[in-house]
């Protein structure tokens, strides 16, 4: 019987050498005589251990990592196929405290199965959840939605259920299921994660939101710079459409749902939900006016659903194991878990999946280990280039969308970024301002000149201490317009890091002479 070997298809591991890695395994067995199946299976998310090599033995699951091409005839020789020790073994991957201690929903299966395997996905509770919705009426659906307490895992946190029962409840002769998966926030992957490592699991989503509001068509609007991502997706839908789980007949129900892929333009605007239905009706990326809304006027001016790529995920598990099953985990009305993505100066990026109300420093330091650099923690911001910068102060901050907004704070995403001591913060707001004013679509006045203008101050505050008070000033009403005029989020949560650097972290914005003159 045929040895498992499984080496990660994930981009973060193809970035630092899994294809290499699985050439040489294979290339070394076959010089052995040796009988291995190389599996390509999702990441674990533990990326300071990627390439991860896992072997089955024994029914365990034993890691090594990082592996490179060069390590492959020692593992051979060390016995690495039955588990046996090496400098790289990490020992029963299920077993590593990164895994162990998370509660993983939505990940249940990733670094698991091989990600195109329809027969894995089933093994391991794939379309369970499309099974038990095909047997409920769609009001149904939208009602085990709203008890499990489902909100938009892409920044807004708006409930799922809800706006689910908007579309339900709008007339007309068509609708759709729109996919937010334009993950353009730094320090984000776990949307690309779920489209390379479980795929069906989105599609299985899709569909189940398909059948509660009445949509027969959905699409997927992939981000441009994610090519791994959209042929995984691409390949997956034809699969799933040959075994009936996607198509005209979904599971010989009669019902219908099919599902395409679209690339992104390329711009973070067009993660704004009107913004995307623009580009994805072949128009430029430009924010959209409201109302109307997008679940009554959306994509091609019908009622629409549209929801990030973990939103929709989540659904499966909620249709297969029962709303009170996923409200059973959160805190206060953030229920279930959010895939925490911990990403900059930290030691062990990747992966976290926790129920809501984890603080900020259990990640970074019993998932993180702390700053890569050893150096102290000085900042950490959460919720993408857009999201608040937090001080150490602060760090016991529990992850959850009121206790974030209270302290002034968005969760966004789940994407948090960490920086060490030697952080300029007030180079870093200068950089949120000239990102939005990179970024920014036009539309709007505070966002096209606010952004500018604020780039501006900063810049001025960096070089003329004797006025940076003063510029401050402008600074904060500037911020003030931004928050309160702009159309969408991109101008309106552009203030979010640069106030929050300019309260936490002052001495940034006003050096001294001396130090100027140093410079």
């Amino acid at each position: 019987m045929s040895t498992k070997v499984y080496v990660p298809r994930d981009s973060a591991a193809l970035a630092v050498g899994a294809d290499e890695v699985a050439a040489a395994i294979r290339n070394e067995v076959e010089k052995r005589g040796l009988d291995v199946q190389i599996i390509r299976n999702g990441s674990r998310g533990m990326f300071w251990l990627e390439p991860l090599v896992e072997v089955e033995f024994q029914g365990q699951r034993i890691g090594y990592g990082p592996v490179s091409p060069k390590d492959v005839r020692t593992l051979l020789d060390s016995g690495f196929l039955k588990g046996q020790s090496h400098a790289l073994r990490v020992g029963e991957v299920n077993d590593h405290p990164f895994l162990k201690q998370q509660e993983r929903l939505t990940f249940s299966r990733m670094g698991i199965t091989d990600p195109l395997s329809l027969e894995d996905y089933r093994h391991h509770g794939g379309f369970s959840g499309l099974c038990v919705a095909l047997t409920l009426p769609p009001q149904q659906i939208v009602q085990q939605v709203l008890d499990s307490g489902l909100r938009g895992r892409g920044g807004a946190g708006f409930p799922a259920g809800i706006k689910w029962k908007t579309v339900l409840q709008a007339t007309a002769p068509q609708k759709y299921i729109v996919v937010n998966a334009d993950e353009g926030d730094s320090g984000t992957f776990a949307d690309r994660m779920v489209m390379e490592g479980d795929p069906y699991m989105l599609l299985e989503g899709m569909a189940i939101a398909g059948l509660a509001v009445g949509a027969t068509t959905g699409y997927i609007y992939v981000r441009s710079e994610y090519p791994h991502a959209f042929h995984a997706l691409q390949e997956a839908i034809v699969r799933a459409e040959n075994a009936g789980f996607l198509g005209d007949n979904l599971l010989e129900s009669g019902k219908r749902f099919r599902v395409m892929v679209r690339k992104a333009a390329g711009s973070y605007v067009c993660g704004e939900e009107t913004a995307l239905l623009e580009s994805l009706e072949g128009k430029r990326g430009i924010v959209r006016a409201k109302p109307p809304l997008p679940a009554l006027s959306g994509l091609f001016g019908k009622p629409t659903v549209i929801n990030n790529v973990l939103t929709l995920c989540a659904v499966p598990f909620i249709l297969s194991h029962g709303a009170a099953a996923y409200a059973e985990f959160g805190m206060g009305r953030s229920r279930g878990t959010l895939p925490f993505q911990l990403a900059g100066n930290i030691r062990q990026g990747g992966l976290v999946e926790k129920a809501f109300g984890v603080s900020i420093r259990t990640l970074i330091e019993q998932f993180g280990a702390g700053t890569a650099s050893g150096r102290p923690l000085r900042a950490v911001q959460v919720g993408g280039p857009l999201g608040a910068y937090f001080p150490d102060r602060l760090l016991d901050t529990p992850l959850d969308y009121e206790a974030m907004a209270a302290r002034g704070g968005v969760l966004g995403h789940g994407g948090i970024v960490v920086f060490d001591d030697t952080v300029d913060m007030a180079e870093q707001a200068r950089y949120a301002l000239e990102f939005c004013a990179v970024e920014s679509c036009g539309k709007c006045t505070p966002c096209r000149i606010g952004s500018t203008r604020g780039e501006e101050l900063v810049r001025h505050m960096q070089h003329h201490p004797e006025s940076s008070h003063q510029d401050e000033q402008l600074l904060r009403d500037l911020c003030n317009t931004l928050l309160n005029g702009s159309l969408c989020a991109m101008g309106g949560m552009t203030p979010y890091p640069v106030l929050s650097a300019l309260d936490h972290f002052p001495e940034d914005f006003h050096p001294s002479s001396h130090a100027i003159k140093a410079a």
